[in-house]
């Protein structure tokens, strides 16, 4: 594997969260490019990046370990001021998305949302290989779920389940801030994270 660039991934100390340790030698924070950190801090300046950072630090002061993501995302959603939300959904878990939608609008957000089908543009038709169409002849589209949101003018969008990279393509192309509410996980019921806490045993394979 050769040598191992070490950085946050590699850390146990955590001393930049509670200061109550010491940092390691390869600690990014005592290692760090000050003008990237000026930067970065810069950006906070901004009325709106100001708002939801400040906005999601409440949140998870006001409900740390009692609300649930569902919870979370509509205190978040209340504290910014979007009433009008997109939701991107897999069309897989279309039936997720009506429950999500049905308690988004009881609590009185507007909601909309595009299905990573809409459009039924054949698979073949960007390239994907023919065997591709095992799982199905029509391609996701998460470039064209994210322009009919745009269209919409949602003031913040919800990605539920969308194929790992059909993701990717949503956050760059979607106008809207986005947050995740599912993230898909076919073997492991949509909880990815099952996996890391059983690597050591029934998913060891992940590290053979």
């Amino acid at each position: 594997m050769g040598d191992i660039r070490r950085s946050c991934i590699d850390c146990a100390v955590k001393n930049c969260s509670r200061m109550q340790g010491t940092y390691p030698q390869f600690c990014l924070t005592t290692h760090m490019d000050e003008e990237v950190l000026a930067d970065a801090m810069a950006q906070y300046e901004d009325e709106l990046i100001n708002k939801v950072a400040v906005a999601s630090a409440e949140v998870e002061a006001e409900h740390y370990c009692r609300f649930t993501r569902i919870e979370e995302t509509m205190a978040f959603a209340e504290k910014i001021g979007a009433r009008k939300l997109g939701i991107a959904t897999c069309v897989g878990l279309l039936a997720e998305s009506r429950i999500l939608a049905r308690i988004l609008r009881r609590h009185g957000f507007e909601v909309v949302g595009v299905a990573c089908k809409a459009g039924a543009q054949p698979k073949e038709s960007i390239g994907i290989p023919a065997y591709c169409t095992v799982v199905g002849p029509n391609m996701c589209n998460p470039i064209l779920q994210a322009k009919l949101l745009n269209k919409e003018n949602t003031d913040l969008n919800l990605v539920v389940g969308l194929c790992v990279g059909h993701d990717s393509l949503f956050y760059r192309y979607s106008d809207a801030l986005c947050t995740t509410v599912v993230v898909k996980d076919r073997v492991l019921g949509h909880n990815p994270v099952a996996a890391l806490y059983t690597a050591d045993s029934y998913y060891r394979k992940l590290e053979a």
